[in-house]
């Protein structure tokens, strides 16, 4: 997917940080930073999935979302 929002980089402590790329800065859901205490699994499933809503936000997206079973 092209244009996306949001991506990680692995922190020095092996921990990795969602972050938006357009701000720079570690990515927020509501009240809640999501830093560097991700495990990689995790880093990449939050933010598959902030990909997701914020292509549909914008209403960008260029596949059909995958079907959740």
């Amino acid at each position: 997917m092209h244009n996306q929002r949001y991506s990680v980089k692995r922190e020095q402590d092996g921990t990795w940080t969602v972050f938006d790329v357009f701000t720079g800065e570690p990515a927020v859901i509501g009240p809640d930073k999501l830093s560097s205490q991700l495990s990689p699994e995790e880093a990449d499933e939050v933010v598959g999935l902030l990909n997701l809503l914020d292509a549909i936000r914008r209403n960008i997206l260029e596949e059909p979302p995958p079907t959740i079973h």
